[in-house]
């Protein structure tokens, strides 16, 4: 990728030199099927479940480097992370808790389940309302942000760091998404973007969303298009 395009994506030099550790993964799955729900999810979900419950203790789990890492960032980002938590976070909490996933539609269900195995915040969105070129950069003061589950927008300041498209803000950047491109039962094409966070390793992203594809496929099917990795300017 192009020094040139890289700082376009990345918001020019602002976002590169407040955060230059940072990047995401943009994976596409094509001609999916989003069913009411699917029996498939089952079997990775216990899975999973018994894999995260094994391995992590709800007492000791905010001294695990990964959790670190992304509450570390939340701060830097003016978000305290006690109270809107990371999402890997926030899902891993709720299984270790003895709760279930909730349950939304297999793909949506798919996404969070990756997140909660691989504690990385994962974002699904309905490709076919998207206008690329996609950038990274701070809001604009003012401007107007509508998010999943929210009744009224609300009002953006420059210290928020988005995820943004062509024309709309996609995603309060890493944790809220927006209501007019998320996935629906008439969602055919869907994007998916991994988040990192400074300290997060590029592989430890690129699984996020390798997981999170390959879930996606087992219980809607589709193919997959791409998947990369967009870095900061200053890890060129």
């Amino acid at each position: 990728m192009c020094k040139t395009c890289k700082s376009r994506f990345f918001g020019g030099s602002q976002v590169s030199k407040k955060f230059p550790e940072l990047a995401i993964c943009i994976g596409i799955v094509n001609n999916v099927h989003v069913e009411k729900e699917s029996d498939q999810i089952q079997e990775p979900k216990e899975a999973v479940y018994k894999e995260v419950r094994t391995k992590y203790n709800i007492e000791t789990l905010r001294d695990n480097p990964t959790v670190i890492a992304y509450r570390d960032f939340y701060w830097k980002l003016d978000v305290d992370p006690t109270k809107t938590r990371p999402s890997g976070e926030a899902l891993l909490r709720r299984v270790l808790h003895r709760r279930e996933l909730p349950c939304i539609s297999p793909v949506v269900d798919a996404y969070n389940l990756a997140s909660l195995k691989t504690m990385i915040p994962i974002s699904g969105f309905n490709k076919d309302r998207l206008n690329p070129p996609f950038q990274i950069r701070f809001a604009k003061n003012g401007e107007a942000f509508t998010g999943i589950g929210m009744n009224k927008p609300m009002t953006l300041t420059d210290k928020m760091l988005v995820f943004a498209d062509e024309n709309q803000i996609l995603c309060i950047y890493p944790y809220r998404d927006s209501d007019h491109t998320k996935i629906t039962r008439q969602t055919r094409n869907v994007l998916i973007v991994g988040y990192v966070a400074p300290g997060i390793t590029e592989q430890q992203l690129k699984e996020a969303v390798e997981t999170t594809i390959s879930y996606i496929k087992l219980v809607s099917g589709g193919e997959t298009e791409t998947m990369k990795v967009f870095e900061t300017l200053s890890k060129s």
